[in-house]
């Protein structure tokens, strides 16, 4: 399986996000960084989440691209466009309430070549640890259905010490 990448283009506010391959919590702390520095970005417009390249995309990611989609919505009254050209991811952010925090369209974009990869940023164990506890509350928030997928999964990481 494909590893994981993160392709990124910005310009005048307006961003693109593509997820590529297998995209998993390695990948956690590069994706929330630079979700932290996109949406801080003065004359931030919009944003869209290409999902077309992705194989599989894990619930440390779904996530934190909830997360994306809330802020941008509560900071700039703006909701992020995810496109989904794989019916199984598709089905996934249906079943998970992404319609309720993104526009979801099935069609890719034309072309990325003006997209650049992010380098994947270290992270340390207990860094990770608190992303993935906070990308799953967030899924949790976005449903009961969520809530009751990852409670134990939060009850166990939250009883984690470092």
């Amino acid at each position: 399986m494909q590893p994981g990448r993160i392709l990124v283009a910005g310009q005048d506010g307006a961003f693109v996000i593509k997820l590529v391959g297998d995209v998993r919590l390695t990948l956690c702390t590069t994706l929330d960084e630079f979700f932290d520095e996109m949406l801080s970005v003065e004359g931030f417009a919009s944003v869209v989440v290409d999902l077309s390249d992705a194989i599989n995309v894990d619930s440390t990611t779904l996530g934190l691209l909830a997360k994306l989609a809330i802020k941008a919505k509560d900071k700039f009254q703006f909701v992020p466009l995810i496109l989904s050209t794989n019916p199984d991811i598709t089905r996934v952010l249906q079943s998970m309430g992404f319609d309720r925090v993104f526009r979801i369209r099935e069609e890719p974009l034309l072309n990325d070549e003006d997209l650049g990869e992010l380098p994947v940023l270290d992270a340390s164990e207990e860094g990770v640890r608190n992303r993935v506890l906070e990308a799953h509350r967030t899924l949790m928030g976005l449903s009961d259905s969520n809530h009751a997928k990852f409670r134990e999964l939060v009850s166990l990481l939250e009883g984690q010490c470092f």
